[in-house]
């Protein structure tokens, strides 16, 4: 069979204070700020990427931040934790930064045999940091974090959802899935190769109030597929097996089609090309408003009108 769909490509979650969430996800976590644009839908509001040195699909997370924005709620119907990936020997450096920078956190605690962190950013974004020795993908030196306890991208995303079914026939028959372990009401899916990044727990939470979207939601988990070919087949299989497909849409760095799983999570599939460096060089990528060629008209407009962010 044709592998379609690889593993996670980002995460996208609403987020308050711009500058708060570039000082944290650039400072206390480390990821690199790979794209700095605004939402394509509501050009008024910034569209923050970050993740490894190139912003390599698996490791990007990215924010509308809208300022004044009540927090949300996290329940059934909701991605609530974002895990990333780490290395076994950072545990203490982990838990010893974000002592020193007075962030609550839980654990260690074990799931799956590895060992994990739990915590939340200033909006309530769910973070888990899961280490493990089995991500050989690069850490990014940055001057920050040593490259050997840094991030490496995404590790698994968490599925809360009230009746799971629906959703488990999704990813195992529509979207090639497979079940790798369960615990505790949490079912482990892997996709592609498998691994770090590969993985999606969909965990039955019967008794979960109904999530709200506010500031610390995730709005969307985007599926990477390799080209704009298969994201086609995938769109007309979903579309047979009667889910609510949109049309392409061009985000510049990669195309999207969206729909919703049955238990109410916004889904996307979203190529792996073309990438972040088709607008500006790896060197320096995050430095500069980039805009849609639908939006340049408005760029005075929008540089006077959108916050202004420092890099430190």
């Amino acid at each position: 069979m044709e592998t379609l769909i690889n593993g996670l490509h980002h995460v996208t979650t609403l987020a308050g204070d711009t500058q708060k969430n570039v000082d944290y996800y650039t400072d206390i976590l480390g990821l690199r700020l790979v794209k700095k644009t605004v939402n394509f839908d509501a050009p008024d509001i910034y569209h923050l990427y970050y993740g490894n040195e190139t912003g390599a699909p698996g490791t990007i997370l990215t924010f509308f931040p809208y300022g004044d924005l009540p927090r949300g709620r996290k329940g059934a119907g909701q991605l609530t934790y974002t895990a990333f990936s780490v290395p076994i020997a950072s545990l203490s450096y982990w838990m010893d930064r974000l002592h020193e920078r007075h962030i609550p956190y839980a654990g260690p605690y074990k799931r799956f045999s590895e060992t994990y962190l739990r915590f939340e950013d200033f909006d309530g974004m769910g973070i888990e940091l899961v280490f493990n020795n089995d991500d050989q993908r690069p850490g990014w030196d940055n001057g920050r974090i040593p490259a050997d306890y840094a991030v490496r991208g995404f590790h698994t995303v968490t599925l809360n959802e009230s009746n799971p079914d629906r959703t488990i026939k999704l990813l195992t028959e529509n979207m090639q899935h497979t079940l790798v372990g369960e615990e505790e009401g949490r079912f482990r899916f892997q996709a592609g190769q498998g691994g770090s990044g590969n993985f999606v727990d969909v965990l039955h939470s019967p008794k979960d109030v109904r999530a709200l979207q506010g500031a610390g939601s995730v709005h969307h988990v985007a599926f990477s597929t390799d080209s704009d070919e298969s994201q086609l087949i995938i769109q007309e299989q979903l579309l047979s097996a009667g889910y609510h497909v949109t049309p392409v849409q061009d985000r510049n760095y990669f195309n999207s089609i969206y729909f919703r799983e049955p238990g109410g999570i916004l889904f996307e599939i979203a190529t792996n090309p073309p990438g972040f460096s088709v607008d500006e060089p790896v060197s320096e990528l995050g430095t500069t408003l980039k805009l849609p060629a639908q939006y340049e008209a408005r760029r005075a407009k929008l540089e006077a009108e959108l916050p202004q962010i420092v890099l430190n």
